[in-house]
């Protein structure tokens, strides 16, 4: 008798495993790589994606790519995770780790194919990563607390670099303070909670501003809220989770009633309800008067006749932030409304800041806030810039609590790992200094960005979009000037003589961002 196979999948179940399968995660990995190994670097490359709603995404943060990814293969999903947990964690450096992990994975494919034992791999990476590590802290920069300039300094530095290889690395000095003083305006917890970032489309970049404290965009208001005064000094603050409106009837609801005066003494009632709420708030001492829920017409005239700010249908989030900025607590009810549970700041203002109106409250004395508010012109690019600070605000906010910041590892700077590896056994010795030196060395890294700089240069040598304007003297010749980027290369001096000749044509900038490709998700 033959004995009856066990089954414990369902049929259809893919259960690859051997050496077979160990490859093909590892090709799979490689093609995660290659999809963000172009961003890396000053002169990497943008990523401009369409989803299926056509909704467009410009940016070259490895975490931001890989998200927008629709990655179906399991072993390439763990880079994307990898990515997505370096980004949660630090905030930057997301394509560094993708690339050095997918080039790990490279060089070990042949010793996979060799029949090693992935135990064996896995006990040399995990030595490599204990010399590293200790090495980096041997050579690390402290963050020095009591010299207040120093580590101004410092922590500038650590802002500039995480956005060198943005789209806004041209103003990196600018958003770095601005960083640094958003990062150094919290508390000892540095919440990222306590940092708002507002975008407001228009004008230039140079124009966002840091506001100390908080700042959200105005709601939608009834009539009767131009009245409304526009300005407190330390106003009483209530944070409501009340309708203040009449309600809609229910559908199918019924009342019946047998003469006029009754129906009166319904509709009066439901009056009396809404204005006994009024009444409390107004009784309270509130000035300012915040609500997630809807906030009427009726309500809005009521507080304008009574000197009253109110902003209704408020975002969970600004309300949260307001309440940790200027204490208090977010009422369900109006029937306890005391000094207990109102906020207070020392100035409310409603500002207009470009084509927005914004509510600002400032000097919040129960908790350290800020809110960063960007101006730009394309929604992509603010929404990139946003990404862009997020990720300096995490590389500060990390280097303030870890007290130290690491220095630029060259190939130099760790010989004790490969001493470590001569020191091995003559069989493992080959394969253990093959990962230290990847491991140590950031060879893959630089080998990546020389390749970034070299297609860089190859396109700047290319025909830009740089344009004659038309006028009398460029019509005749429609000679294109090489791009922005030659126009800075110092190796050739005889063709920027040759540009800085021509001073007779004005020219239009047709491109304002390099794009590596368009893919579509």
């Amino acid at each position: 008798l033959q004995p009856t196979p066990v089954i414990l999948l369902k049929e259809g179940t893919d259960s690859s495993q051997g050496i077979p399968q160990l490859v093909s995660n590892i090709n799979a990995c490689q093609v995660i790589a290659e999809a963000v190994r172009t961003t890396l670097g000053p002169r990497g490359m943008d990523k401009l994606m369409v989803d299926a709603r056509g909704k467009a995404t410009i940016s070259n943060d490895g975490a931001t790519i890989l998200k927008l990814l629709d990655v179906v293969h399991p072993a390439a999903k763990t880079l994307v995770d990898i990515a997505r947990s370096q980004d949660a964690e630090v905030g930057d450096g997301t394509t560094s780790v993708t690339l050095l992990a997918a080039e790990f994975l490279r060089q070990l494919k042949p010793f996979v194919e060799e029949s090693l034992h992935p135990q064996t791999i896995i006990r040399a990476f995990r030595t490599a990563t204990n010399l590293a590590v200790s090495k980096i802290k041997e050579i690390a920069v402290s963050v020095k607390k009591d010299d207040k300039q120093e580590q101004r300094q410092l922590l500038e530095k650590c802002a500039a670099t995480a956005l060198n290889s943005k789209l806004i690395a041209g103003q990196k000095e600018f958003f770095s303070k601005m960083v640094v003083d958003a990062v150094m305006s919290l508390d000892e917890l540095l919440s990222l909670k306590m940092i708002g970032i507002k975008k407001v489309q228009g004008g230039a970049l140079e124009d966002s501003q840091l506001v100390s404290g908080v700042a959200f965009k105005k709601t939608f208001s009834y009539a009767g809220f131009e009245m409304q005064p526009k300005r407190y000094e330390n106003p009483k603050i209530a944070l409501l989770n009340v309708e203040l409106e009449l309600k809609a009837e229910k559908d199918n609801a019924e009342v019946r009633v047998k003469s006029v005066e009754e129906y009166q003494a319904i509709v009066d009632a439901e009056w009396n309800i809404l204005y006994d709420k009024l009444e409390k708030i107004y009784q309270s001492g509130a000035k300012v008067v915040l609500s997630k829920l809807p906030i009427g017409d009726v309500a809005t005239q009521y507080f304008a006749d009574r000197d009253l700010f109110c902003a209704g249908r408020v975002q969970e989030e600004d309300l949260k932030r307001t309440m940790m900025a200027c204490g208090g607590s977010i009422q369900t009810s109006v029937g306890a409304l005391t000094e207990d549970v109102l906020g207070l700041c020392e100035v409310f203002e409603e500002v207009q800041v470009g084509g927005e109106r914004y509510n600002f409250f400032k000097g919040c004395p129960k908790a350290k806030t800020c809110t960063i508010i960007l101006r730009g012109g394309a929604e992509q690019f603010t929404e990139e810039t946003e990404r862009s600070l997020h990720d300096a605000i995490m590389i500060v906010r990390r280097a303030i609590k870890v007290s130290w910041s690491r220095r630029d590892i060259s190939c130099g700077n760790l010989p004790c790992v490969s001493d470590h590896g001569r020191k091995r056994e003559v069989i493992a010795q080959e394969r253990f200094n093959t990962w230290i030196k990847l491991l140590v060395q950031h060879k893959v890294c630089k080998h990546f960005l020389i390749q970034n700089s070299e297609r860089a240069h190859k396109t700047a040598e290319q025909p830009s979009l740089l344009l004659p304007r038309a006028s009398p003297l460029a019509r005749p010749r429609q000679r294109l000037l090489p791009s922005p980027h030659f126009l800075h290369d110092n190796h050739n001096h005889k063709r920027l003589k040759e540009v800085r000749g021509m001073r007779k044509y004005s020219y239009v900038v047709l491109r304002t961002s390099t794009f590596d490709s368009f893919s579509i998700v």
